[in-house]
């Protein structure tokens, strides 16, 4: 397994997104996913679904210390103390005595970003977290954030995918030392597995249109990918994506397409975000 390297961090460079799996279902997948070689799964207090991640570590056999675990606290949660309940209230309900990796989920102007940063470095010191990072941080908030904490940070986790450009991101996170982390990296699927350049490489390397695509983000300098999938047959096929390399040609035509600038995940409270 590749890894993405930052601050001390080793993040296995594709991970299990959860977002949207729940019960039974999300329980059985986590199982499957770590016996089918991964050591990467993400989860959020908002999710609603910790518990059954903590079961599916626990149902697949591998020992805990070998999982890179992530969870979020919510944005409402940011003032110190409510940070600090929130990460305990996460490692309740996984049934774990640390996370790997704690993130601010999203920015929030409802509490000074230097106070945050703060309570999860004392969670970081009292053993709760082994790393922090942030979610959802524009390339300008994100220097913000490196200059006031006192810990590493070490990814901001952004939604990037080929119809998504983060260029000032990426080169915010580069310039930092820091790991991006993308999430919903297979875009609107069927909208981006269907692209002439998607099709054309998915030919020529005899693979799915997914797995170029998650390619091209593990062949990118600093970059991993957490691609989420109810399907354990898609699941094992996402991870299949190291032992083939594209060629710079088919990376360029792949990041050309960001030009669509389409993005997904956009709400009410979301940050001012970069320019495309």
């Amino acid at each position: 397994m590749q890894h993405v390297a930052s601050d001390g961090a080793e993040i296995p460079a594709i991970g299990l997104g959860t977002w949207t799996l729940s019960g039974d279902t999300c329980r059985s997948l986590v199982a499957e996913a770590i016996r089918s070689g991964y050591r990467h799964i993400d989860t959020a207090a908002i999710y609603d679904n910790e518990a059954e991640v903590g079961a599916g570590i626990r149902a697949s056999g591998i020992a805990r210390e070998e999982i890179f675990l992530t969870t979020k606290v919510w944005y409402t949660d940011l003032a110190p103390r409510d940070a600090r309940r929130s990460v305990e209230s996460s490692l309740k309900r996984l049934g774990l005595d640390y996370v790997d990796l704690i993130l601010i989920h999203w920015p929030s102007n409802a509490a000074p970003l230097a106070d945050t940063l703060e309570a999860l470095h004392k969670v970081r010191e009292d053993g709760l977290a082994r790393h922090i990072g942030v979610s959802n941080f524009p390339s300008a908030l994100l220097r913000d954030a490196v200059a006031v904490s006192r810990s590493p940070i070490v990814c901001n986790q952004v939604e990037y995918h080929p119809h998504l450009g983060q260029t000032k991101v990426l080169s915010a996170c580069r310039e930092l030392g820091l790991a991006l982390v993308s999430y919903c990296p297979l875009g609107r699927g069927a909208e981006l597995f269907g692209e002439p350049v998607i099709q054309a490489a998915a030919r020529a390397h005899a693979r799915t249109p997914a797995q170029i695509v998650l390619r091209w983000h593990v062949q990118q300098e600093g970059v991993a990918a957490i691609p989420r999938s109810s399907r354990i047959g898609n699941i094992r096929a996402n991870l299949d994506v190291f032992d083939f390399r594209l060629s710079d040609d088919e990376m360029r035509q792949v990041s050309r397409l960001a030009r669509r600038n389409r993005r997904i995940c956009d709400f009410a409270f979301s940050p001012r975000w970069d320019a495309a």
